[in-house]
């Protein structure tokens, strides 16, 4: 039998200990052979990555390939993404510790094949591709310092050619352009195609396929432009085992797939891929039997459908959120997850059922502390429509006391050119498990819903995204769904700063939570890295001509109109927003007398990756909202000490 108890103080079998116990995070699937590959995080080896693989017909258990020295991550545009290439036995990755490559050989022994570069990790590969007779990798270069290179420190992008066996000199394909990504060769290796694009735009702006001969001696012959240009994106350049040549392209206002003819494949008001945030997305593929499989973003979540006859069918699979897509000569295996089963490697067969090759948690939670996510679309400024992912309280051992209502959550996503999603999200579900609902919130700018919706930040971020996740409260308190007095939001990253604005411009949520958030962007602007070093000039201004406004939408001099608590969490070795955008909000609001804390954790970046790290941060938050809306948290929670915590009113 339910017991009563106060939302919020509700014991939970989903500790912050379970979000890393038996878990690890997956990506980069690749296949070859009868073997799938796949990339592995392990926050219990503080943040390790590590390339594994197994069999395809799951015999045998899975293959861990790299020794504890190496870890396999790549910092190329600092988000890195696709960092290794197989060809039969021999593996090719870039090692995180020095960024340069190695090869492992089928004895397991592994060497670099790159030079050591004068400065620590100042030269660093991604995106690599074998060719077909295994003597090279192209991939993409990012070398840090370059005398004479003006801007972002000097970084230089380009496509190179290196020697698998680490002797001869490393050819240069392709320069001249800001940057480069998706490196793609044509099965029989005489073309070569690839995605590049320049500041200001982003991968997602504006970015132009080039396609050219590549001959024997590694030259690569006059470059034809197959698509992209001013205000189109072009992303996941592969070719059929015809030899033609796809891509993905937001010409007609969605990511849609076509061919290097320029013949739309599927046409649809949907999109078939996401935003280029990191290297090596595959969201579509070619089976052995030539079929075109591909995967469409609908309602916060993925339909694996076959692409014939200029329409996109939709196929039977008990997954709807679908991601990195990677043949085998008879099925197709992928990263597959729903709102109630943890992301998986998964070999999926025809009639969409899927075989597990690995879970990225194994700890099993029953169903009766797992809330699904619901979709809701709310009017919000400007007569607009945004839209986001309501998850209710639920545990089935409690009940709330008659006529209250549960604290609200509202959770604002980086990017801001990302999206919520409706995977399985274990740090969600340990907030609902406790009598919290949260808001998982699509603003405008957020991918999945073409390239209108996400242009509507152009100009506008701090203002739009922060109106939408205050819409979404708004909304969930009208139809009595939240507590409108206990209502709070978090987010890290572009959501940081969306939640620090929404805090300081706007009196509607009674405390938040930012993860690593901007709260100067004069300083991000004049400070971050080259991938990002002109992302500012199309959501916000050129900068310093648009300074004033700048300015005007920096939480920091505004830090005066910001009366409610608020706890900061900050890697200190974070290079995308460096610590010092948490550091000087927290102390300004110390200062003042507001309830804050401030949490640093040295070794974590941009986003923590140990166990520790996330155990400790998912306690704080919980003991903080519990200090400020007035619960007792469940369970051995440590209670964290909060500056000014005297003014708390509970």
């Amino acid at each position: 039998m339910a017991s009563t108890a106060p939302y919020g103080s509700w014991k939970s079998p989903i500790s912050a200990a379970l979000l890393v116990q038996e878990a690890v995070g997956l990506s980069q699937v690749l296949t070859e052979g009868d073997w799938a590959y796949w990339n592995e995080l392990r926050p219990a080896e503080s943040g390790r990555n590590v390339v594994v693989r197994r069999r395809v017909d799951a015999s045998g258990p899975p293959e861990e390939l790299l020794g504890p020295e190496f870890s396999a991550r790549t910092l190329v545009h600092e988000y890195g993404g696709l960092c290794y290439a197989v060809r039969g036995e021999h593996l090719y990755f870039s090692n995180y510790a020095d960024q340069r490559l190695y090869h492992r050989r089928p004895d397991g022994e592994t060497s670099p094949i790159t030079d050591e570069p004068l400065l620590a990790r100042s030269t660093r590969y991604a995106d690599p591709v074998l060719t077909p007779d295994g003597a090279h990798l192209i991939c993409v270069r990012e070398r840090h310092q370059v005398e004479g290179v003006s801007g972002a420190s000097g970084v230089e992008n380009d496509l190179v050619a290196i020697p698998t066996d680490g002797l001869g000199p490393v050819s240069v394909l392709a320069e001249g352009h800001d940057f480069y990504a998706a490196p793609r060769l044509s099965p029989d290796g005489s073309r070569l195609a690839f995605v590049c694009w320049d500041d200001p735009n982003m991968p997602w702006d504006a970015t132009s396929l080039y396609l050219g001969e590549l001959g024997r001696d590694l030259i690569l012959g006059p470059l034809s432009l197959v698509g992209g240009g001013p205000e189109i994106s072009i992303s996941q350049p592969r070719f059929s085992d015809a030899g033609v040549l796809h891509y993905l392209s937001d010409e007609s206002g969605y990511w849609n797939l076509y061919d290097e003819h320029g013949l739309a494949l599927a046409p649809m008001e949907a999109d078939f891929g996401g935003p280029d945030w990191v290297f090596g997305q595959a969201s579509y593929a070619f089976s052995a039997s030539g079929q075109l499989l591909a995967v469409v973003h609908l309602d916060g979540g993925q339909q694996l459908g076959v692409v014939e006859e200029g329409a996109f069918r939709a196929l039977e699979c008990e997954y709807n959120v679908i991601s990195s897509l990677a043949p085998t000569e008879k099925a197709m295996v992928t990263l597959c997850g729903s709102a109630t089963r943890p992301l998986a490697v998964v070999v999926l067969e025809d009639n969409g059922v899927g075989t597990l090759l690995q879970q990225s948690r194994s700890v099993e939670i029953d169903l009766g502390y797992l809330s699904s996510p619901r979709t809701i679309d709310f009017p919000t400024s400007g007569g607009a429509t945004a839209h986001g992912l309501y998850y209710a309280p639920k545990n089935a051992e409690y009940i709330s006391p008659p006529g209250a209502r549960p604290p609200l959550i509202v959770q604002s996503h980086g990017g801001p050119t990302a999206a919520a999603s409706a995977l399985f999200d274990p740090k969600i579900q340990y907030w609902t498990s406790r009598g919290f609902a949260v808001v998982d919130v699509n603003y405008r700018g957020s991918t999945g819903y073409g390239r209108a919706y996400r242009e509507q930040l152009a100009g506008q971020w701090g203002v739009v995204d922060v109106d939408d996740c205050i819409a979404a409260a708004e909304h969930l308190a009208r139809a009595g769904r939240v507590d409108k007095r206990k209502m709070v939001i978090h987010g890290g990253s572009a959501g940081g700063y969306t939640t620090l604005c929404a805090l300081t411009f706007h009196h509607v949520f009674a405390a938040g939570a930012s993860y690593a958030g901007v709260s100067d962007l004069g300083a991000l602007a004049r400070d971050t890295h080259k991938f990002e070093a002109n992302y500012l000039e199309k959501l916000v201004g050129p900068y310093p001509a648009a300074a004033e406004t700048y300015a005007e939408r920096s939480p920091i001099h505004h830090a005066q109109l910001l009366t409610c608590p608020v706890i900061f969490f900050q890697g200190l070795e974070d290079a995308i927003v460096p610590p010092r955008q948490a550091e000087e909000m927290f102390d300004a609001l110390r200062r003042r007398g507001i309830a804050t804390a401030y949490l640093a954790y040295p070794g974590e970046q941009h986003g923590f990756r140990k166990s520790e790290t996330i155990v400790s941060v998912a306690e704080a938050e919980l003991s903080f909202y519990g200090q400020v809306l007035g619960f007792v948290p469940a369970g051995d929670v440590p209670r964290i000490p909060i500056e000014n915590g005297s003014t708390l009113i509970y």
